[in-house]
């Protein structure tokens, strides 16, 4: 590759629209001979910002002037020797940055500044990756459709008046935008998923303890993980690698080595024995969402793979996941409601009173309802490598809509039915990658879940990067900066 401009006035636009498309592989060899610098690729990440950020509200607190200053002491000191040197990132406006402005959708925390990063800050930092700023969420991180009263909503570059998704809705809507090439996000019940599946990128929610997570005031919470995003399976693996790691302060962490991720072979075995549900059996899902999953299964099955329509069984799963989340809401947010009610928005406020309500054994009896569905999950990966399923039951919706409360005819009843999907693979404790699967008549991105056993993220990311390469759906840019 031809030697780049030595300033940002130098780059022609054709350059820094390569740049901004490349893998992380060949940003670092750029780096690492001096064809660009560090301070030059912040820059150029820096004007796509202040582009489409005011069109798509994705990044909620920007700090260009951190990042420089970051990238101009890797630029002296010459070395890119880690495996994120001199690479720019958001980080989810839940997470704790130091001298961040860290609100966490809220405005109760509108002005919030934290004096320490949590530790899955502190390891990206630790591999040279540079903090460009903070992505939108929804009000702690509730619901799948990012808005705020602190930083209002963010919307989807594919098309302007859906949303984007959430909660991870920023950083999915700032990847698919090319503001950036890797993002951090968590999930519980679907939001490193839903908002990669609309936004065409990347979203990876691993087993528990995959990602160490602290502070943490309940190291054994089983449905929360922080996880990668990313533009492509290569970029995220590598992005795994960095936010993966044993930690013994975390008695479920798991002792692998992470550097298993850094990269992923394409590999495609046929062997592989993969289970197919449209619904798991029990969910509405949309025509159009069916329609697709339709082709993304003929393409594994054209790929040579052994499908079986199958799912497994997931008795008392909604009960079992709207009782523990409502446990957690209660437990996380129990001083804010008694506080500060009033700057709380709704779902938030009957999430929370359902948790405070509970009984000791109607959380006892969620606790015995998954681990039945713990032993079903085992029995049922005897049997299958991988269970494919759809990401979300419905395309991104409109901006003006808080929540879907109908699927093609049924009714939901709360503000979360409609994430089943997602929710029970939570449930499950199983690893889940949500992955492009194609478009809808209307452009609209739409995405598949590949599963497997727990601590199997390794298959699912070399399952996955088969049916990327095969599709090749990630290069497919919003018209918008098209």
């Amino acid at each position: 590759m031809e030697k780049f401009g030595g300033s940002l006035n130098n780059f022609s636009k054709s350059e820094k629209q390569s740049i901004l498309e490349m893998k992380i592989s060949e940003i670092k060899k750029l780096l690492e001979t001096k064809k660009i610098t560090s301070e030059e690729l912040v820059n150029i990440h820096i004007e796509q910002v202040e582009t489409y950020n005011p069109l798509i509200n994705a990044v909620c607190t920007f700090t260009p002037d951190l990042a420089i200053e970051q990238a101009k002491k890797i630029d002296n000191d010459s070395d890119f020797s880690s495996p994120l040197s001199g690479i720019p990132t958001f980080i989810k406006d839940l997470n704790l940055t130091k001298g961040i402005r860290t609100t966490k959708g809220s405005p109760i925390y509108s002005n919030f500044i934290p004096d320490e990063d949590d530790l899955v800050v502190k390891k990206i930092k630790s591999s040279g990756a540079i903090i460009l700023g903070k992505t939108n969420t929804p009000e702690f991180g509730a619901g799948s459709h990012t808005f705020n009263e602190v930083f209002e909503t963010t919307v989807n570059p594919y098309n302007l008046g859906k949303t984007a998704g959430g909660s991870s809705g920023g950083a999915g809507a700032a990847l698919a935008a090319r503001m950036i090439t890797i993002a951090q996000g968590s999930d519980m019940g679907g939001s490193l998923r839903n908002p990669a599946a609309w936004n065409n990128v990347v979203g990876f929610r691993t087993s528990i303890g995959r990602v160490p997570n602290l502070p943490n005031s309940k190291p054994y919470n089983t449905l929360s993980v922080n996880g990668p995003m990313a533009r492509n399976v290569d970029d995220l693996s590598l992005f795994l690698s960095i936010m993966a790691g044993y930690d013994n302060r975390i008695g479920n962490s798991i002792n692998e080595d992470p550097k298993i991720f850094s990269e992923i072979k394409n590999i495609k075995n046929i062997d592989q024995k993969i289970a197919f549900s449209p619904d798991l059996g029990q969910y509405p899902v949309s025509k159009e969402i069916r329609e697709s999953f339709e082709n993304s299964i003929n393409i594994f099955s054209n790929l040579g793979f052994k499908l079986e329509e199958a799912y497994p069984s997931l008795p008392n799963v909604d009960n079992a996941f709207q009782v523990l989340r409502a446990y957690i809401f209660a437990d996380e947010h129990k001083d804010h409601i008694r506080n500060n009610k009033h700057q709380m928005k709704e779902t938030i406020i009957w999430n929370v009173e359902k948790g405070l309500n509970l009984s000791s054994l109607e959380i006892s009896e969620a606790e015995s309802q998954r681990s039945i569905i713990d032993q079903n999950i085992s029995q049922f990966f005897n049997q299958y490598d991988f269970l494919v399923l759809p990401t979300t039951s419905v395309l991104p919706f409109d901006i003006d809509q808080e929540y879907i409360k109908n699927i093609d005819g049924t009714e939901l009843n709360t503000y979360i039915d409609w994430m089943a999907l997602c929710y029970a693979i939570t449930v499950t404790g199983c690893p889940s990658i949500s992955i492009p699967s194609g478009f809808s008549k209307d452009g609209l991105p739409i995405g598949i879940q590949i599963v497997s056993k727990k601590l199997n993220e390794l298959k699912i990311l070399e399952l996955a990067k088969v049916f990327e390469s095969e599709t090749n759906y990630y290069k497919t840019k919003p018209k918008l900066i098209s």
